[in-house]
């Protein structure tokens, strides 16, 4: 038995008219809100506070940005505004700079070729940080060790 596959999932029904059911809510609402301030506001205020809402309304409807809907733009923006923030970057001052500590890639005795567990771990971190197309550990071959040629 065959089953029908549903096409365009992501576009909304047209409901009533031209207008999918969120566009017609949003203006029905703007509308009525100007509607609204015209009633019981003075005609100078009410154009000065329905133009914004009336504004509102349109591009809650039919405005889109960068294929989102306006209110999802709207949304994002807030909960940026609102949520915390993550800042990570300090200012050292610049009056007596320590020298970069830079792992030493070399047993420090020479005679001796046995190296510490922690000595050996360093050194792997340091030529996996080193190494730019990746570590052999994370999957990722150079192009020293995989034999491809640059």
């Amino acid at each position: 038995m065959e089953y029908q596959v549903p096409q365009f999932i992501e576009i909304e029904d047209k409901i009533i008219g031209p207008l999918t059911l969120k566009q017609f809510i949003y203006l029905a609402g703007g509308t009525g809100l100007c509607v609204v301030l015209f009633i019981y506001l003075p005609i100078y205020l009410a154009l000065l506070f329905g133009a914004p809402v009336a504004a509102l309304a349109l591009a809650l409807a039919f405005y889109r940005v960068n294929g989102k809907s306006f209110i999802e733009v709207l949304e994002a923006g807030f909960s940026y505004y609102v949520g915390s923030k993550l800042f990570l970057w300090r200012h050292e001052s610049s009056r007596n700079p320590a020298p970069p500590k830079t792992p030493s890639l070399a047993p420090e005795r020479r005679g001796d070729s046995r190296i510490s567990r922690g000595k050996l771990s360093e050194l792997a971190w340091s030529l996996d940080v080193s190494v730019g197309g990746g570590s052999v550990r994370d999957g990722g071959k150079p192009d020293e060790i995989s034999g491809r040629e640059s």
